[in-house]
This record gives structure tokens, sequence and C-alpha cells, in this order.
């Protein structure tokens, strides 16, 4: 699942975090327990905003005054636990903040598959806020229908099933950090299609058609960073009108990214293994890119590809 940017993604430049033009950004953090509010909020807090949690909703609107308000960012995290928390009446509250001047308001929600909500319960034997007398699958189930409504409205949705802390918290330092370089924000990252889509990728490039060094007993055990590899695959005759296409398609989105508002974008890169040609690619890609932007480069799945193989090649010394 990608980051869901709804219409309300659609704040003009002068409401960007950290301007010095009077506007608080403000920042709710809400989602299904389980998804990682506390570890979003910390980033937040690391961030420079001044982050409270568990504040019952009743008090939401008078805590934001202009007596009250921090020197820099405020984030809050308000869901179930939240005293009196009520759905709908908690996406009234945000749409009647949307239009309060002085405002720059984001609605972050945090959201994850059932199974791995389930896991990380199991994992630190927490009770659900909603269990009573329910199954942790239940309770989960429930909440996910409750939080629906906030999910409509949220300005960004991440997905953070297939997410470490640390990813989660270059997406939301990505997404809402306070000091801005007036430049958008990139994160290019290679993959594996085996090993499924990144789910908060907003830009998708499938670079299997290139020629494989997976069958090159040569190149198997080398990855996309090295020369013999990038060689070979500079080599297919697809390799530069594709990569001169996709260089001129960015040119032209980023600008137009930037003109509607977003901070942050994820670009991702997949071939089969996630060891060569993404690998290639996106160190390519993110080289070209660092000219304009502030590029985040990562190799997603590089690691368990280099793994698999040392196994193989194991598995083949010993027949």
């Amino acid at each position: 699942m990608s980051n869901d940017n709804s219409p309300n993604d659609n704040s003009p430049d002068d409401n960007s975090p950290g301007s010095d033009n009077g506007v608080l950004p403000l920042v709710l953090v809400s989602g299904l327990s389980g998804a990682g509010r506390s570890t979003a909020l910390r980033a937040l807090e690391d961030e420079g905003y001044e982050a409270v949690d568990n504040l019952p909703m009743s008090l939401l609107e008078t805590l934001i005054t202009a007596e009250t308000q921090p020197p820099h960012g405020l984030a809050m995290a308000v869901d179930v636990r939240s005293r009196n928390f009520d759905a709908t009446a908690f996406v009234a509250i945000v749409e009647r903040l949307r239009k309060r001047p002085g405002l720059a308001l984001k609605l972050i929600f945090l959201d994850s598959d059932t199974d791995v909500l389930q896991r990380r319960y199991t994992e630190t034997r927490r009770t659900h806020p909603l269990a009573g007398e329910r199954s942790v699958t239940a309770s989960i189930e429930l909440e996910r229908g409750l939080m629906a409504v906030v999910r409509d409205a949220a300005d960004l949705v991440i997905d953070t099933g297939d997410l470490s802390g640390a990813d989660l918290k270059r997406i939301i330092v990505g997404q809402l950090a306070l000091q801005e370089s007036g430049r958008l924000g990139l994160f290019v990252t290679s993959f594996s299609y085996r090993l499924g889509l990144p789910r908060n990728a907003d830009l998708v490039f499938d670079v299997r058609f290139l020629s494989n060094p997976h069958y090159v007993e040569a190149l198997n055990p080398l990855t996309g960073r090295d020369g013999p590899v990038g060689a070979f695959i500079e080599q297919d005759p697809s390799f530069q009108p594709f990569f001169d296409r996709l260089s001129a398609l960015l040119a032209d989105l980023l600008p137009a990214y930037e003109r509607e508002g977003k901070y942050y974008l994820t670009i991702a890169i997949g071939c089969t293994g996630g060891q060569h040609r993404s690998v290639f690619v996106a160190e390519r890609l993110a080289a070209l890119l660092s000219e304009d932007h502030r590029v985040h480069l990562e190799h997603r799945d590089l690691a368990s590809a280099l793994a698999r193989n040392r196994d193989a090649n194991k598995n083949s010394g010993a027949s």
C-alpha cells in the first residue's frame, strides 16, 4: 500500500512546516493500536515538535490557542485510547481546525494488516484497548471499522507493516520536518518483487526487462553497486533509452509534486531478486536526483538476496 494523500493534502507552500509566517505546524497522529503511534510521536518530538500523548479529546481544541501554542510545531496523538474518543466527533474537530487561521494541520493515520498487528500484540503480550472478552483479531477488526472515517479524512496514510522503527521515523521526518530546505525530499529504494512491493512507495518502476547478471557466473555473487555489474547492465540496448525516459518523466513530475505541497516522495525500483538490476538503477537514479533534491537511498532486500546466494552456494558445494 502506498502513501495515500487525500484531497486534504493540498496546503499551499506558505503553510509548509517550519515556515516563518506565523503559521503553526500541527500534526495529529492517529491510526490503529499497535501500528506505531509512539514511534511516530517520538520521531516528531526529536524533530522539534512539542509532543502531547493521550490527550482527552474534549481538550483538543481548547489546547490549541494563541496563549498555549509552542514556538515551533505541535504534535498530538489521538486514537481509541484517548479518553472519550469518538471517531466521527474527532473528524469534525479536525475539519474545524483545518479552517482555523494560523494552523497548518496534517492528520497522519498509521495502518497495518491484521496479521501484522496480531503478531505485534502476541510478541509484546500487551492487551488490545478494545479487547474486553474479544480475541485480539476481533478487537483489531472492530477498531478498523471504528477508525475508517478517520482514515478517510487523513492527509497521509502510512502502512507500517514492513517498516522498522527507523523506516517509520524516516518517513515521518521526511514528510513533516520543521526545517525544510525548500526542496522536495526523495527516498529511492531498490526491492525484490519476490518479497513484495514496498507498501509506502509513491512511484514504482519495474526493471526486470533488463539483462539479468544473475545468470552470469562471475557476476552472480556481486551486486548492482559493483562496477562489472553496472557495465553489464549498461550494455543492454534497452537501458539507456529507459533511463533517459525515466529521468525526463521525473523532471516533469517532481516540480508538479512540489507545487501540490508534497514534501517527500518515495521512488521504488524493483527487479526479481533485489540484488543487481534494481540496485544499479536505484544508485544511478539517486545520484542524478541528488543534484536538485534531498535524496535518501536504501536497498531494501539486498542483504536478504546476498544471504540467499550464500546459502545456495553452500548447498551446491555440499551436494
